[in-house]
């Protein structure tokens, strides 16, 4: 009986420290003509604000599967953060977007759409289809 009793607060321990975010800022990948543009500029902007800020990890989700040519969008969860680190982490990932859109060729390559006034909910993403947790 003690045995169970510990196994399970020990379990019980692992959900309630678990990162949960309940707001994700949503960034878009959109093509044109010839595929969705890289995430790479964006995931290196995330990597070094994590690195420069001392933050473990960021909860990012990835939802498949929006378009005939790859489109897709990432959920990054902002819970974790403090309101100052949240202003220069919403700051920084758009100055990123804009570098990466000014970039990019216009004809042929695709858009990467970032809103800093829309926030997704958890609610929102348990219903959506297609949704993975991001590793890279």
């Amino acid at each position: 009986m003690k045995k169970i009793f510990i196994t399970t607060a020990l379990f019980s321990s692992f959900f309630f420290f678990a990162q949960k975010s309940e707001s994700y800022l949503q960034v878009g990948y959109a093509s044109i003509c010839c595929g969705t543009p890289s995430d790479k500029p964006v995931m290196d902007y995330i990597k070094n604000f994590q690195q420069k800020n001392k933050i473990k990890s960021l909860e990012i989700y990835k939802q498949s599967g929006l378009g005939r040519e790859g489109e897709y969008n990432l959920y990054i969860g902002t819970d974790g953060l403090s309101k100052t680190q949240k202003t220069q982490f919403v700051s920084g990932l758009k100055a990123a977007v804009s570098r990466q859109n000014s970039a990019r060729r216009k004809e042929s390559d695709g858009m990467v759409n970032f809103s800093t006034d829309e926030t997704v909910r958890k609610a929102d993403l348990s219903k959506a289809r297609n949704i993975t947790l991001y590793k890279k």
